[in-house]
């Protein structure tokens, strides 16, 4: 989900080589930049669709990954309910995201700035678990790591971040009266180098299969015991 140009979609393949990768993202555009990178007869299919509304049946995917996707949703709770809804029952969804901490050094030399980047949000690991759980979505676990990166300038700082949709689109004018935000930006000590740290969210959570509706009651055939005749 949220699967851009297909990059990880690509990973995804050569993993499960006998498998079909549905290459889902709601961009048209970012799905033709993959889809010219591929194969004719690629087994990588790819779906313009909302994560939010996904038009799959249910029960039908064995694995959902799910990388960099949480930003761009204001709410992860209906997005986790639809994956539950097509993941098989025992089936993994996997999410890697980035968290509240991320970019600190960005927002502090941002504050105060009439012309600066506008920096996503990103979700609280514990607000994530709340929303799995919410969702049906059977024994979530979640983990945090912390990644430092650095640039040799400050315009390949922004360039990536644009690249990886951290931040929002900057326009070639806004570019050059970022230098205020460069100037303020901390370098490291040691390198020069301008320098991020990033607060990894990632975890997995396992499908339940289909949730009853209200007023029914799914029970499995084989929890049906035999009565014994008197």
């Amino acid at each position: 989900l949220g699967a851009a140009s297909g990059t990880g979609s690509e990973i995804l393949a050569k993993s499960f080589a006998r498998s079909r990768v549905l290459s889902v993202d709601v961009s048209g555009r970012m799905l033709a930049r993959g889809a010219g990178k591929r194969r004719l007869f690629s087994k990588i299919r790819q779906v313009q669709a909302d994560a939010l509304q996904l038009p799959l049946p249910n029960e039908s995917v064995a694995l959902v990954v799910a990388n960099m996707l949480l930003p761009w949703i204001d709410d992860p709770a209906p997005c986790f309910s639809e994956v539950n809804r097509v993941l098989r029952k025992d089936a993994v969804f996997a999410f890697a995201s980035l968290g509240p901490d991320s970019m600190a050094e960005l927002r502090e030399a941002a504050d105060g700035l009439t012309e600066a980047p506008v920096i996503r949000e990103f979700p609280d690991m514990h607000d994530v678990g709340d929303a799995l759980v919410r969702a049906g979505l059977r024994d979530p676990v979640l983990d945090v790591d912390r990644l430092r990166i650095t640039w040799p300038t400050f315009d390949q700082l922004l360039n990536d971040l644009v690249g990886c949709g951290a931040i929002g689109p900057l326009s070639t004018d806004a570019e050059s009266r970022f230098r205020a935000l460069e100037a303020r930006f901390p370098r490291d000590d040691e390198t020069g180098l301008f320098a991020i740290e990033l607060e990894l969210v990632f975890g997995h959570a396992w499908g339940s299969g289909p949730r009853p509706a209200a007023g029914e009651y799914r029970l499995e055939p084989g929890a049906i015991g035999r009565r014994a005749r008197p």
